[in-house]
């Protein structure tokens, strides 16, 4: 077991998490050992006989992360799922044939903005989409306003037996242009060692697959006049900041939306070496705003004032720093709030055979070179690494600001500092929970004055590879020989919650393609591979939802 020891610092009037010592971690770990309460050393206050003030240190216990062991060499293998035998050749040659016009519809997506947190073309978008479900003969396409940004709704009947329900994202990411190799809404086609690729910011997440997957759904419809399941999509303009509004969505058709098969939700999930990967699950999140302001406890309280002053003037800067550093060890890798680590969900005895079906072609290495990784925190390798990865959460400084941070010189000292903060939440900690914590944390370690905004919340999700869905989609993909990996879960975070609590429905979430860059410069989805690869293009791709789709009909 690995075990951050925190030895005395130097304190002041804040308790800030220190660094030491780890203890060698046994290989092949996995069921939960303990959950020792995480702490830190804080410093209280006291005045002595002639009214100044020294500190008393306060020890509690260390912080430690939880521990698993697996208790099962078993394994599952995707391949052992027999492969779909479905031949829908008429589709398949309306898509070739039709494949220059299918990227347009891509590029024509990605080349309108729709940056939810700025608010910069998001309308345009949602009408965008609304406009396309009619294109496409929905029965039902309409705009869903919400509290915040509007969601989408469409309805296709076709009058089959079978319903599913597909999830869609129409937002993205902020950019800064100045980080692209090519502008990040121009759309365009660009040579990539991968082969040929659409550079463009939501390019793979989550629009190139979106609009692929109703790129199939045209061909269907063009070649046999209908789809082979009724659809009912959902499409939300929040997903980046949270999806703090898509419950109203689920509001409006809950009634309907129960009486679907399941839900899928259109997604690149190829690595370059072209292995696909079936994730039935995703963490929570708690995305807070943290922020210092001067008050009666010190600082400035109106404006920023000279830098002079730092003398004889508490720095709300500083403060926020502290608070922040208080939080986690020195090299802030194990969170040292109390309790945060307790109540996280050990592996079930499924997730457990996933885990090593995984193990046998994760490589770890290859992450960090997409990643640009030169380092895992303490080195982890193999089982350590993945453990890590899915069942532990996070506590993640996401940007940090105050005062003047332009060219040259500025003395001053702000009056407020901001950073926001988010935490992935594995399956037990719900993000009522860890608010309150981190609450109680700060105010223990006399914190109380920094402002805390909650800016999204949502629980962890999880689906069973046993549903027929999944069996459905692994299927699929068994008939294109592509190496299938199944995992527990995604460390990223989405609102299926919504999906497998809420509506009671299993969740697919995976399909063929490639793409990366999410979030950052360079955002990609490969078009066409270059000889030899076993990532899906386009054609391909579109003709994998188009199996998909027939495949779930007669599950």
């Amino acid at each position: 077991m690995q075990i951050r020891y925190a030895p005395l610092c130097a304190l002041f009037s804040i308790a800030v998490g220190c660094s030491g010592t780890t203890s060698d971690r046994s290989a092949h770990n996995a069921t939960l050992n303990h959950v020792a309460p995480a702490g830190q050393m804080s410093a209280t206050q006291m005045t002595n006989g002639q009214g100044s003030s020294e500190s008393s240190v306060r020890m509690v216990s260390a912080p430690v992360r939880p521990q698993f062991r697996l208790t099962t060499t078993e394994s599952f293998d995707a391949a052992a799922i027999p492969a779909y035998r479905g031949n829908h050749a008429s589709i398949y040659a309306h898509i070739d044939a039709n494949i220059d016009q299918h990227v347009a519809q891509l590029q024509r997506w990605v080349r309108q903005r729709s940056i939810s947190a700025q608010n910069d073309g998001v309308r345009q978008m949602a009408e965008l989409v609304r406009d396309d479900f009619k294109a496409l003969g929905f029965t039902e396409a309409e705009i869903v306003p919400t509290s915040g940004h509007p969601g989408v709704w469409g309805y296709f009947d076709a009058g089959a037996p079978r319903t599913l329900m597909v999830y869609m994202m129409y937002d993205v990411q902020p950019v800064i242009a100045g980080d692209w190799k090519t502008p990040p809404f121009a759309g365009n086609l660009v040579s990539h060692p991968l082969g040929t690729v659409l550079m463009a910011r939501g390019a793979s997440n989550q629009k190139g697959p979106e609009r692929a997957l109703l790129n199939a759904i045209s061909s269907i419809i063009a070649v046999t006049g209908t789809l082979p399941v009724n659809l009912m999509i959902t499409a939300e303009g929040e997903e980046e900041l949270g999806s703090p509004h898509y419950p109203e969505i689920v509001d409006r058709y809950e009634r309907r939306l129960k009486t679907a098969a399941g839900v899928i939700f259109p997604h690149n999930a190829q690595l370059p070496d072209g292995t696909l990967f079936v994730h039935l699950g995703v963490k929570g999140i708690l995305y807070l705003e943290l922020e210092s302001l001067g008050g009666p406890h010190g600082g400035p309280t109106t404006k920023e004032i000279h830098g002079s002053f730092k003398t004889i003037v508490d720095a709300p800067a500083w403060r926020l720093v502290q608070a922040l550093a208080s939080m986690t060890t020195a090299d802030g890798n194990t969170i040292a709030i109390p309790g945060y680590y307790e109540g996280i969900r050990p592996p079930t005895a499924e997730e457990e055979r996933l885990i090593n079906g995984v193990l046998r072609s994760w490589d770890g290495s290859k992450l960090k070179q997409l990643l640009g990784v030169k380092r895992w925190i303490d080195g982890k390798t193999g089982v350590d690494l993945l453990m890590e990865y899915l069942y532990m959460p996070t506590l993640n400084i996401n940007g940090i600001w105050g005062g003047y941070s332009g060219v040259g010189v500025k003395t001053i000292l702000p009056h407020k500092a901001t950073a926001k903060v988010d935490s992935r939440l594995p399956m037990g900690i719900e993000p009522e929970q860890a608010l309150a914590r981190i609450r109680q944390h700060l105010r223990t370690n006399r914190f109380q004055d920094i402002a805390i905004r909650q800016l999204s919340g949502y629980p962890a999700a999880q689906t069973s590879v046993s549903t027929s869905l999944i069996q459905a989609g692994i299927a699929v993909f068994n008939k294109y020989d592509l190496p299938v990996v199944v995992s527990p879960r995604l460390a990223g975070s989405a609102p299926f919650y919504q999906f497998t609590h809420r509506l009671g429905l299993p969740l697919l979430l995976a399909g063929p393609g490639h793409g990366s860059g999410a979030h950052g410069p360079n955002e990609y989805m490969v078009i066409k591979p270059k000889s030899g690869s076993k990532i899906a293009g386009l054609a391909t791709l579109e003709k994998g939802y188009v199996d998909l789709l027939y495949a779930l009909a007669r599950e």
